[in-house]
């Protein structure tokens, strides 16, 4: 997948290959998402052309909204690169949402992003906005186009709600795991590296990987969760434990920062340094002061026979 950044003003033609264009933030890629990106696949099948996505970097919040903008994703851009390239996007388009980005006008946006680099089909979800204080939608799209045809997706529902990438967050704020996962059509994921930390847990007999994520990913809510674990270098998958947290036992709350420590099942190798992936299954109890260390001994061997039982019938490639 080849990747260009499209900087407004635009005064090039970025692209000369004709190509079907899904278009939207996308944060997520989640299963309304993929109706997207998988009808205009089809398209670009069914007419010989290129497949390409248009994103936008960083959130349109950030410069609409600052009181309330959305610095962390579902899938900050790494993410989302490796999730388009394995559906077998030929071109993403990363399009810097400025100030004057946002001042565009509707056509001026249409000729400068779609017509003036061979856009062939423009496929959207039907709440999709362009230009200037987003007047443009998907009827005025499709009543200006030049030179491109106009596909509307329609609303995408779980049990007659809509898939969003707001209520996912949500959930994922709330602990509703599974209900996330459901909606993404995944496990939900976190990339990073192992770190040092404290090395409290090999101290009582429960060593943790401490994970760093190396972007901005959206948070489960404070509490342990059943994971999975890949290291990327070796490509193997681990079942596991991870508390998201402060750690109220042996901490100030108030005073210390979220970290992410994953007690791998039967493991006793050092990975520090390493790229690893968690995938969360199901939360299992919010984060908690224990009075001292037998009882919080006790609890984590609890919170791992409950993950090894929910874990159970997930196959490790």
């Amino acid at each position: 997948m080849r990747t260009i950044e499209m900087i407004h003003p635009i005064e090039q033609c970025f692209n000369h290959a004709p190509c079907a264009l899904a278009i939207g933030f996308f944060d997520g890629i989640h299963t309304g998402h993929q109706k997207v990106i998988e009808t205009m696949i089809r398209i670009a099948d069914d007419k010989g052309l290129k497949k390409a996505v248009m994103t936008f970097d960083p959130h349109p919040s950030v410069v609409l909204n600052p009181e309330k903008q959305r610095t962390d994703y579902l899938t900050p851009m790494q993410e989302k690169k490796r999730i388009l390239e394995a559906m077998g996007i030929d071109y993403l388009f990363i399009v810097p949402f400025t100030s004057s980005l946002a001042q565009m006008e509707e056509r001026d946006f249409i000729s400068n992003y779609f017509t003036k680099n061979h856009v062939k089909e423009v496929v959207a979800g039907f709440d999709f906005t362009y230009g200037k204080f987003g007047k443009g939608n998907m009827l005025k799209l499709e009543a200006d186009k030049e030179g491109f045809n106009v596909t509307t997706v329609e609303r995408h529902a779980l049990a007659d709600e809509k898939v969003s990438t707001t209520l996912i967050r949500k959930d994922l704020m709330e602990g509703n795991i599974e209900s996330a996962n459901t909606q993404l059509g995944r496990p939900y994921k976190i990339t990073g590296l192992v770190v040092q930390g404290e090395k409290r847990g090999r101290t009582i007999g429960f060593p943790t990987a401490n994970v760093e994520p190396n972007e901005h990913f959206v948070l489960p809510r404070l509490g342990v969760y059943a994971v999975t674990l890949k290291i990327e270098q070796t490509g193997k998958f681990y079942k596991g434990v991870c508390n998201v947290g402060v750690k109220p036992t042996f901490h100030d709350p108030e005073k210390q920062q979220v970290s992410i420590e994953v007690n791998i099942f039967d493991f006793k190798e050092s990975i520090y340094g390493e790229r690893v992936e968690v995938e969360w299954y199901e939360f299992l109890r919010a984060e908690k002061k224990f009075d001292g260390i037998d009882s919080l001994i006790a609890q984590i061997n609890a919170d791992k026979q409950q993950a090894i039982e929910i874990l159970d019938d997930i196959h490790l490639d």
